[in-house]
Protein backbone atom coordinates (compact mmCIF):
# COMPACT_ATOMS: atom_id res chain seq x y z
CA UNK A 1 0.00 0.00 0.00
CA UNK A 2 1.15 3.41 -0.83
CA UNK A 3 0.32 6.56 0.91
CA UNK A 4 1.12 10.20 0.72
CA UNK A 5 2.18 11.01 4.33
CA UNK A 6 5.64 10.98 5.38
CA UNK A 7 5.94 10.70 8.90
CA UNK A 8 5.69 7.61 9.02
CA UNK A 9 7.50 5.07 12.19
CA UNK A 10 7.89 1.52 13.10
CA UNK A 11 6.78 0.53 16.02
CA UNK A 12 5.87 -2.25 18.28
CA UNK A 13 2.61 -1.92 20.48
CA UNK A 14 3.12 -1.63 24.23
CA UNK A 15 -0.13 -1.59 25.84
CA UNK A 16 -4.55 -1.08 24.56
CA UNK A 17 -6.37 0.48 26.69
CA UNK A 18 -9.83 0.13 25.60
CA UNK A 19 -12.77 2.06 26.20
CA UNK A 20 -16.66 1.38 24.91
CA UNK A 21 -15.67 3.05 21.99
CA UNK A 22 -12.07 4.48 21.64
CA UNK A 23 -9.02 2.56 22.20
CA UNK A 24 -5.46 3.97 23.58
CA UNK A 25 -2.70 2.11 21.71
CA UNK A 26 0.66 3.18 23.50
CA UNK A 27 3.41 2.40 20.72
CA UNK A 28 7.66 2.26 21.33
CA UNK A 29 8.75 3.48 18.14
CA UNK A 30 12.67 3.24 18.42
CA UNK A 31 12.14 4.29 22.12
CA UNK A 32 9.56 6.77 21.20
CA UNK A 33 6.34 6.60 23.43
CA UNK A 34 3.18 7.55 21.09
CA UNK A 35 -0.41 6.65 21.75
CA UNK A 36 -2.69 6.11 19.34
CA UNK A 37 -6.52 7.00 19.63
CA UNK A 38 -8.38 4.53 17.30
CA UNK A 39 -11.70 3.71 17.65
CA UNK A 40 -11.95 -0.32 19.11
CA UNK A 41 -13.72 -1.55 15.83
CA UNK A 42 -10.32 -0.83 14.39
CA UNK A 43 -8.39 -2.59 16.82
CA UNK A 44 -10.38 -5.85 16.58
CA UNK A 45 -10.24 -5.19 12.74
CA UNK A 46 -6.58 -5.27 12.82
CA UNK A 47 -6.52 -7.63 14.68
CA UNK A 48 -3.90 -5.35 17.41
CA UNK A 49 -2.41 -6.81 20.21
CA UNK A 50 0.46 -6.19 22.51
CA UNK A 51 3.94 -6.87 20.50
CA UNK A 52 2.61 -6.34 17.11
CA UNK A 53 4.44 -4.91 14.96
CA UNK A 54 2.89 -1.53 13.20
CA UNK A 55 3.82 1.46 11.47
CA UNK A 56 2.70 4.45 12.91
CA UNK A 57 1.45 7.31 9.81
CA UNK A 58 1.36 10.74 11.26
CA UNK A 59 -0.32 13.31 9.64
CA UNK A 60 -0.67 16.65 11.59
CA UNK A 61 -2.45 20.36 10.36
CA UNK A 62 -0.35 22.15 13.26
CA UNK A 63 2.20 21.09 15.32
CA UNK A 64 3.13 23.78 18.36
CA UNK A 65 6.82 23.72 20.20
CA UNK A 66 7.14 25.28 23.74
CA UNK A 67 10.44 25.95 25.51
CA UNK A 68 10.70 25.03 28.95
CA UNK A 69 12.95 28.49 29.82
Amino acid sequence: MKISARNQLPASITAIRRGEAIANVELDAGGTRLVASITTEAVDDLALAVGTRVVAVIKASDVMLATTS
